[in-house]
């Protein structure tokens, strides 16, 4: 059995992920997360993160996503949007402060989704074989070769056999050890 992912909307659940961890690291400067920073951003971040994750979801498995795919670009454009801005423009509660981890860890993962949203909307896909592999069967290498002029000398030698100019092999005797007698 084959199935196929495509692989932008799974792109686009594990980026919004990291956008959920990133609203809990420090956006401006220590002790600073985006839940002390922002009044409303966070919660947006939150609720478009989450509501593209259910899209990815139902992009990926159509019977158990609950909000359809066309909506994923843009919920993903509306997070790329206020994440920019949120750097460029920190919210008054950081007035001065530059943007620091969290901040820059939700930028990568809203162009991360962006990335994921473009596959999505091109449906590129990879699939996964779930089908059992065949044993492997043991053949020898070569079962029997023909004389030629290169392998005619090493076969012959192997096998006890003598070939003559005409290509015809000729059994040969193993010859007689000398008996030593001690008789002299």
């Amino acid at each position: 059995m084959t199935r196929r992912f495509e692989l932008g909307p799974i792109i686009v659940v594990l980026a919004s992920l990291l956008l959920l961890v990133s609203l809990f690291l420090d956006w401006y400067g220590p002790g600073v997360s985006a839940w002390d920073a922002f009044e409303v951003v966070d919660l947006l971040l939150a609720a478009l993160s989450i509501a593209a994750i259910v899209a990815a979801i139902g992009a990926l498995a159509p019977e158990a996503g609950y909000l359809d795919r066309r909506w994923l670009p843009a919920l993903v454009a509306a997070v790329a949007v206020l994440v920019a801005a949120s750097i460029i423009n920190p919210p008054p509660a950081a007035a001065g402060a530059n943007a620091q981890l969290g901040a820059w860890i939700a930028f990568g993962a809203a162009m991360a989704m962006l990335i994921g949203a473009v596959l999505s909307i091109g449906r590129v896909s990879f699939s996964v074989a779930l089908e059992g592999r065949e044993p492997r069967e043991r053949v020898a290498a070569v079962d029997e070769r023909q004389a030629t002029t290169e392998t005619a000398a090493v076969m012959s030698s192997r096998r006890g056999r003598r070939s003559s100019s005409d290509g015809s092999t000729e059994a040969t005797e193993p010859a007689e050890a000398p008996t030593r007698t001690d008789q002299e």
